[in-house]
């Protein structure tokens, strides 16, 4: 629930403003508040429980393609590389990873960058361009607006560095995806 600087309330109505914003309605945003699944960057989520609860609301909502993170996180947060281990779950014959496809759902999981293209915006665009991947997204100008607008609803988070971000960060206007 966000709740690692007992903000959880907070951040819950931070993301439904920030999902309204993407026109995402909040009846669509599940928020999963769990003891075993803390908010907080230095804690790996337990695996096979994580690939259970993402099983479940792909298979309650039909969903047919799941974005995620890398092994790498983006920023390096351990809940976010958990949630790319518990998509490449592998525990026993009919491992999430098999199972998803058979679904008919497919997983893109956003790339890692270092820290000097992490920060160069718009202009890893010559990178992204040269480097495989399976998808690439680059934002209009009015998409990545939205985009800013949609993070600064998120208020309790904006500490000085993610100003940072949302001037000079890629991921605010390009994102390359694979496929996993």
């Amino acid at each position: 629930s966000g709740n690692y600087y007992n903000q959880g309330e907070i951040r819950k109505k931070e993301l439904e403003q920030s999902c309204f914003l993407l026109g995402i309605p909040a009846s669509d945003v599940t928020v999963i508040d769990h003891r075993d699944l803390p908010d907080n960057p230095a804690v790996e989520w337990d695996t096979q429980l994580l690939a259970a609860f993402v099983l479940k609301h792909i298979e309650a909502h039909n969903i047919n393609l799941v974005v995620t993170f890398d092994a790498g996180g983006v920023s390096g947060h351990a809940n976010h590389i958990s949630l790319y281990t518990a998509l490449r779950y592998k525990y026993c014959c009919f491992e999430i990873f098999i199972l998803l496809p058979c679904l008919g759902c497919r997983v893109l999981v956003l790339e890692s960058v270092n820290l000097f293209r992490k920060y160069i915006s718009i202009l890893d665009v010559l990178f992204s361009c040269l480097l495989p991947r399976d998808a690439l997204f680059v934002l209009t100008e009015e998409e990545t607006e939205q985009a800013k607008r949609a993070m600064r609803c998120h208020r309790s988070q904006l500490l000085w560095f993610r100003h940072l971000y949302l001037l000079f960060s890629r991921y605010m206007v390009i994102n390359s995806l694979r496929l996993l």
